[in-house]
């Protein structure tokens, strides 16, 4: 067996991971959560304590890989992070040379989106397929790309980035730009869109679940509005009616285009299935190629909310294959 460690680097969190393979599949042995230091030199050296400090507590197997995984932009193949928006100060920093001298196995970065695709693949709702999406649909939305058996990252690390595709001409704001689809499809696009609306509601004088004045327009979020939508509520409803569809138009373009055997879906997703997943349903049959529908599977992320404690660990198990 061998054990294998993860590093996933947000913009607010670190986490800290190792595991065991065990067959087909991966057991979480132990995991470290801290705030994102402030500077990369920090992250860096506190990552690296925290993983010595897991792999001591171990039952004394050696450790065969590192994965990292992190927000782009990226340079998977020289392990260097290229100023993330989520990362001040992360400027060409190279994140994977200092791990591999200092435990002497082979280390790997990988976009975010990336990685929770490749654990899908290997592990989730994915597994056992050749050509599957996966769309992280939280904070943002990003692709993770398994083309014929293999993970495709593009020419620079860059593809996936569906996020930043205009779906309308006009519409919430995301990746800056109005309209695109993660403005539509993302925790903060959902949040502006229900603001948006919240604010014309009141002003008319009616009643908002999510919203009672205008002064806690600020405090709305995706989840108090996905409460309100399971709870029946009219606008909620509506709202992630939109959101749905353009779901929806997102997932005709790429299967018309990829012709993937599975999508999955993380986050957003996987917690409102039961009010997304008919519209969308509804949406593909009118919009995309049938013939490429037809066998092609929508599903949420069959590893939940814990797809991204693995992300990291499948960037280790891929050094090993």
């Amino acid at each position: 067996m061998s054990i294998i460690a993860g590093l996933d680097i947000g913009g607010t969190k670190i986490a800290v991971t190792i595991g065991k393979l065990n067959g087909a599949g991966v057991e979480l042995l132990g995991k470290r959560m801290f705030p994102t230091p402030s500077t990369p030199e920090e992250s860096m050296e506190r990552m690296m304590e925290e993983l010595e400090q897991l792999i001591n507590e171990g039952e004394g197997e050696p450790l065969a890989a590192v994965g990292i995984s992190c927000g782009g932009p990226l340079n998977s193949r020289t392990g260097v992070v290229m100023s993330p928006p989520n990362l001040p100060g992360w400027d060409k920093f190279d994140c994977v040379t200092p791990i591999k001298e200092r435990f002497q196995v082979p280390v790997c970065l990988q976009n975010d989106a990336n990685a929770c695709a490749l654990a899908e693949w290997m592990w989730g709702a994915g597994k056992g397929c050749s050509n599957m999406i996966f769309l992280t649909f939280g904070t943002g939305m990003g692709a993770g790309l398994i083309l014929d058996g293999r993970l495709y990252s593009g020419t620079n690390d860059m593809a996936g980035e569906v996020g930043h595709v205009r779906l309308a001409d006009q519409g919430p704001i995301g990746y800056g730009k109005a309209g695109s689809f993660e403005g539509f499809c993302s925790g903060g696009g959902i949040a502006k869109l229900a603001r948006l609306r919240a604010e014309h509601e009141i002003r008319k004088g009616n009643k908002v679940v999510y919203c009672a004045t205008l002064e806690d327009l600020t405090s709305i979020t995706t989840q108090k509005v996905g409460d309100a939508a399971q709870m029946g509520d009219p606008l909620a409803l509506e709202i992630f009616t939109i959101v749905g569809q353009r779901l929806g138009q997102g997932l005709a373009m790429l299967i018309d285009i990829l012709n993937p055997e599975r999508i999955v879906i993380g986050s957003i997703y996987a917690r409102q299935h039961a009010i997304l997943g008919p519209i969308v349903t509804k949406f593909l049959e009118d919009e995309a190629i049938p013939y490429s529908l037809n066998v092609c599977e929508i599903l949420p992320a069959g590893l939940g909310e814990s797809v991204g404690d693995y992300a990291s660990l499948s960037v280790a198990s891929s050094l090993l294959k």
